[in-house]
């Protein structure tokens, strides 16, 4: 049998990048600990609304930590306090009654507050635009041997490929760096034969973009990785820094 939660929530309300935001009190009361945290903004909202009252701009889509478009500051974690779990994911049964939570959007120079707990994360997008495409032959299915991949590497391909891009990294770096992201879709092509013919200009083109964008410099302070809903390792950015560095030393692209 669930149990029902009384809480106090502190939301950031803003109306538009250019407008000062504030924190915001509101009762969510007998709140279902099965539910998940989206489903209790959803009521929250719903109670607002037949107040006559603005209701509160989240982003979300497939609620099933898939798609990355969910995500805020909960009590100063991204996508809350569970780890390996996106903010849709993460249900109600991990608060106590009578908790206060406080919930932000992501912070960011490179993520601008559109409207609430919605920010711009189209600075992502445009770093995937740079990385360009792989080089493969089109037409019928190739033979699966005929590329030998070691599946130590293939595991860590498929590890690095499992960013969904939230911006979760970007929020929790004191940097507001954006290294774990870059460094993972680096790494899931740079680890694959398939993805070396372009590795070099990937690397050169994805990083000079992330610096123009504004994001911050890593300092190794792992706070990426600990609160990465996929659990994404740091060594990518390592292997990013080694194919930036090799790449900058033997290319000419501009």
């Amino acid at each position: 049998m669930s149990k029902t939660l009384n809480l106090t929530l502190k939301i950031w309300r803003q109306k538009g990048p250019e407008d000062r935001g504030r924190l915001e009190t509101y009762r969510a009361e007998n709140i279902s600990t099965e539910m998940s945290f989206l489903e209790m903004l959803d009521i929250i909202n719903e109670q607002l609304t037949l107040e006559g009252k603005e209701p509160v701009a989240f982003d979300h889509d497939c609620r099933e930590g898939i798609c990355g478009t969910c995500g805020t500051m909960v009590n100063g974690y991204a996508h809350g306090p569970e780890k390996g779990t996106t903010l849709c994911q993460l249900h109600m049964r991990h608060f106590d009654d009578g908790d206060t939570i406080v919930i932000e959007p992501w912070r960011s120079r490179a993520f601008k507050v559109i409207k609430d707990l919605v920010v711009d994360r189209s600075a992502f997008d445009q770093i995937i635009q740079q990385g360009g495409y792989i080089s493969v032959h089109t037409g019928s299915a190739p033979d699966g041997n005929a590329i030998p991949v070691p599946k130590e590497m293939a595991d860590m391909a498929m590890d690095a490929a499992a960013c969904i891009g939230c911006g979760a990294c970007v929020a929790a770096c004191p940097n507001g760096s954006a290294m774990l992201f870059v460094g993972a879709k680096i790494s899931q092509f740079a680890l694959l034969p398939q993805g070396r013919p372009e590795a070099a200009r990937r690397a050169i083109k994805m990083v000079r973009k992330m610096d123009q964008l504004g994001f911050g410099n890593c300092s190794n302070a792992a706070e990426c990785e600990a609160q990465c809903p996929k659990e994404i390792s740091i060594t990518n950015i390592a292997r990013m820094n080694r194919e930036f560095m090799k790449a900058e030393l033997a290319s000419n692209v501009k």
